[in-house]
């Protein structure tokens, strides 16, 4: 008698074995690949990094990180310090940059005090202080790396996303939006916190004017921008205590 193989018991059972043999390729191949993985997230975190300070190899137009060859370098040679900030405790720790934002955001949901990375460095006899960023978009997580001089005056900013609309949302990683933060003012002259506001229908749209606490809104990106500045707002906020001390 032949082996019937249209029987439904036979298809759940190759269905299984299946599921069974690609279910463990892809177990294998995910761990075989996981350092190659978190090797390439490091490095992007520093390029992230040294891009917000203007370590980068940007032309006229167009966004560009220091090449990966070099990135770990560069990082070593323009980042002096590395701290951590949680609560009144302010520690260097070398790894830093390492740190998740994102969990420490889900910690402090929780009522846990969460950690703060703060990465000091120095270029062209300037000192730089480069804050992580992270937030909300449109259609998922949007992040970024702010670089601020001790009066949290804006010196650079790198803005990236997980899934936002091309040509829209997706233009908050266009030099010509990041640019735009340059030279923003994060605090008004009595000391009190205010953030950027990506704004639509901005009076400044030239961006001549650091003090209105404004940039440009990016055209038909409303909810993106509305998402930036929420993260500039709600994360920066909590450096300024620390920055308050440098002045003491």
């Amino acid at each position: 008698m032949s082996k019937r193989t249209d029987s439904n018991v036979y298809t759940i059972i190759f269905a299984i074995i299946m599921v069974l043999i690609v279910g463990s390729m892809l177990a294998f191949f995910a761990s075989s690949l996981k350092p190659n993985i978190d090797e390439n997230k490091r490095i992007e975190k520093q390029q992230n990094i040294l891009y917000a300070m203007g370590v980068n190899e940007n032309d006229e137009s167009s966004a560009n990180f220091v090449s990966t060859a070099v990135a770990g370098e560069e990082f070593a040679k323009y980042i002096k310090k590395q701290i951590v900030i949680q609560g009144d405790d302010i520690t260097e720790d070398d790894k830093a940059y390492l740190i998740d934002v994102k969990k420490q955001q889900s910690l402090a949901k929780e009522g846990k005090e969460r950690k703060l990375p703060l990465f000091i460095g120095e270029k062209d006899g300037e000192t730089f202080y480069v804050a992580p960023i992270r937030g909300k978009g449109l259609w998922d997580a949007i992040w970024g790396y702010v670089s601020m001089d001790e009066n949290m005056i804006v010196q650079g900013a790198y803005f990236d996303h997980k899934g936002e609309t091309p040509g829209l949302g997706a233009n908050i990683k266009q030099r010509y939006f990041m640019d735009d933060f340059i030279g923003e003012h994060l605090i008004d002259e009595s000391g009190n916190f205010k953030g950027i506001t990506v704004a639509k229908g901005n009076n400044d749209p030239k961006n001549q004017d650091k003090t209105d606490y404004e940039v440009d809104a990016i055209a038909g990106a409303t909810i993106t921008g509305d998402g930036v500045s929420a993260m500039i707002k709600k994360d920066l906020a909590l450096y300024v205590p620390y920055f308050k001390s440098l002045k003491k």
